[in-house]
């Protein structure tokens, strides 16, 4: 699941303290901890509204930039994954939601679910 792990930069606050958190393959995603711990586990928080959000917008999920020196590897948890992944399988088919739903005999579902 490497390629759902992304390189995190975890920059020292002085002025506020704790640690400023970015991704720069997802420039969208800033966050912040008032301790290592904490920001790595909102980096991760992070991390999956990103790709949630990229999701729900129809863009590209980028592949992960090798980590620099002194960055950490954010994983996405993998309920997230895996509905990127599908997403990614999907772009690359060139097939929508409505048509995997038919070809999965789940159309009805599917319908009901986006008229909401």
């Amino acid at each position: 699941m490497s390629r759902f792990s992304f390189p995190a930069t975890f920059t020292p606050d002085e002025s506020d303290g704790g640690f400023v958190v970015t991704f720069q393959d997802l420039p969208e995603a800033i966050t912040q901890g008032d301790s290592m711990e904490q920001a790595f586990a909102e980096a991760a928080d992070c991390l999956e509204e990103a790709i949630a959000a990229r999701i729900d917008d129809k863009l590209d999920i980028p592949n992960p930039s090798p980590p620099a020196d002194g960055d950490y590897l954010v994983p996405v948890p993998i309920q997230t994954a895996l509905k990127a992944a599908l997403y990614l399988a999907m772009c690359e088919a060139g097939i929508t939601s409505l048509q995997l739903a038919h070809t999965l005999k789940l159309e009805k579902e599917v319908l009901e679910e986006e008229s909401q």
